[in-house]
């Protein structure tokens, strides 16, 4: 049996050459077992993202956000899921929070305008 680390490892490898959805098996299985590790639920989360596997995403990037709600990466992945999924009134919340944690970031301020405007 491969250790939540071995598996968090290949998981985020298989996620960096840009194979999604055999990072996502790996990494879905190091959240099992460690359901409350953020790094985890994180990589799964951009896995689940490029995949335009939206929903997940958001779910793990919601999770990540509940416990650490300083995570502006975790809150902008948020957003982002929640605007492709058509949400953007739901995803103005934590896209303007990811601007208030990291105002320098042009990026966040675009896609946070974008939620508001569709909304």
């Amino acid at each position: 049996m491969e250790s939540v680390y071995d598996l968090f490892c290949r998981g985020s490898a298989l996620l960096e050459a840009g194979d999604h959805h055999a990072a996502i098996v790996a990494l879905a299985r190091a959240r099992e077992r460690e359901p409350e590790k953020a790094s985890i639920r994180e990589a799964l989360g951009r896995a689940c993202f490029h995949a335009q596997r939206y929903e997940q995403a958001a779910a793990e990037f919601a999770a990540v956000a509940e416990r650490t709600p300083t995570d502006d990466f975790a809150l902008f992945c948020l957003g982002r899921s929640l605007q492709l999924l058509g949400r953007h009134a739901e995803a103005r919340r934590p896209l303007a929070l990811a601007c208030c944690l990291r105002p320098e970031r042009r990026d966040y301020r675009v896609y946070r305008d974008r939620a508001r405007a569709a909304a």
